[in-house]
């Protein structure tokens, strides 16, 4: 152990992975201070329902914090909310917050997280100031979207990826009339093959939403304190009554990288969570971590990437040695749809599909050199379960064995003992 009670951790963000990095920072024999600090007045709360079910209207704020306030004062985790972190002093071990106060810590925890990435038009900065014109990342911006839907009412949502599409899937079936405008060619395509982005795109137009891909945005139209409508570089106009805009994440390394630690696409951090300064440790949406499957750096956006890092980053505050080594898999509900992926596709030689997209329940497989490099399954919780398997233990397979859906997936697995 390195630390004494007398000793000071602190938590900079207060999301999935600064929650879970307290606690789990506590459980690996913490004696000394533990300090979570958020920007959010909210406790540590679940972010993926806040487009889905949340923001539907079929899930209550109660239910989306991860864990009450009994399970901090237990852990003796000193909560600070509404604080925002300014600056961070690495010779002195001190950090300045916004409203003025200096903290001083002796191990230090950074998952800052991402907000989202700006719509880069003209007339975006006015529009941010519309009460009619979103971003989606925080409880509060779903509380103002969700406050304003009603039905017949004119939404457009601009970006075609997970959080667009959730979106569109929640409003639609609140009666609002949706168009959705995704730049690229077709929804998800940065994360999926065709196939899978023609099937969400024809379940979501069955739906009735309006999907228009190819289709940049060029500025905003306002009128007054609203924005009224968008206007597309092939000169369109699309009105809107509501805006929703979901185009990325950008990374919170700012604080990190004005301390003077290494930031590349995230703040670099080894297999141990470990940043450049010893003392500070990074997790989740924030890290560039390197990744023994891929055999590359990556950044991932992800919950279980979050909670699985943060419990390596807690470790090693904690004098002890856990190295990360999970393979990513991320999660999509739209409509009555469950997409679970796991694995990272880019590089594939290969799709294999197993089951009729026909049937709303069906996986697709994407190979290389005979092995699954990673996977979507929809409606297919037996499916996903095997091919994290597959994913992270690089089994050999054919395609006529994923194919064949007559023969459980589960036995080409080898057996434990195998």
């Amino acid at each position: 152990m390195t630390d004494a009670a007398t000793s000071t951790a602190i938590i900079i963000g207060a999301g999935h992975a600064g929650g879970e990095l307290a606690i789990a920072l506590r459980n690996e024999g913490w004696t000394g201070r533990i300090l979570l600090i958020g920007e959010e007045a909210h406790l540590p709360y679940h972010r993926p329902p806040l487009s889905k079910a949340y923001l539907a209207g079929a899930s209550a704020a109660s239910s989306l914090s991860i864990r009450p306030q009994a399970a901090y004062d237990k852990a003796a985790v000193e909560f600070v909310g509404s604080a925002k972190v300014v600056h961070i002093n690495r010779a002195n071990k001190s950090l300045q917050l916004a409203d003025g106060r200096s903290l001083n810590y002796d191990k230090l925890a950074i998952a800052t997280g991402g907000r989202p990435r700006p719509l880069s038009v003209p007339q975006a900065a006015a529009a941010e100031r519309c009460a009619n014109f979103h971003y989606l990342r925080t409880l509060d911006d779903v509380e103002c979207i969700r406050g304003q839907f009603a039905a017949g009412k004119r939404l457009v949502i601009v970006g075609g990826g997970y959080i667009g599409l959730e979106v569109a899937a929640s409003a639609v079936q609140q009666g609002l009339q949706v168009t959705v405008l995704e730049a690229l060619p077709r929804v998800l395509q940065r994360v999926t093959a065709a196939e899978l982005s023609a099937y969400y795109e024809r379940k979501h137009r069955e739906a009735g939403v309006e999907i228009r891909t190819g289709v940049q945005v060029a500025d905003l139209e306002l009128n007054g304190d609203a924005v009224s409508a968008l206007l597309c570089a092939d000169g369109s106009r699309v009105e809107a009554e509501l805006v929703v805009v979901g185009i990325g994440l950008l990374a919170n390394t700012e604080l990190a990288a004005e301390a003077g630690l290494d930031v590349d696409n995230g703040i670099l951090v080894d297999q141990h969570a470990q940043t450049s300064d010893p003392d500070i440790y990074a997790a989740g949406d924030c890290t560039n971590h390197p990744n023994a499957l891929l055999g590359r750096r990556l950044r991932l956006e992800s919950v279980p990437n979050a909670l699985e890092q943060s419990r390596v980053a807690a470790a090693g505050m904690a004098g002890k040695i856990k190295a990360y080594a999970s393979v990513p898999w991320f999660w999509s509900d739209q409509f009555e749809l469950k997409l679970k992926m796991v694995g990272l596709s880019e590089g594939y030689e290969q799709l294999v599909l197993r089951g009729s997209p026909d049937s709303d329940s069906f996986s697709a497989f994407y190979l290389k050199d005979g092995r699954v490099l990673a996977a979507d399954t929809v409606n297919r919780p037996q499916d996903f379960l095997a091919a994290k398997r597959l994913v992270a233990e690089q089994i050999a397979v054919t395609a006529a064995q994923l194919a064949d859906d007559s023969a459980p997936l589960k036995e080409l697995l080898p057996s434990p003992a195998g």
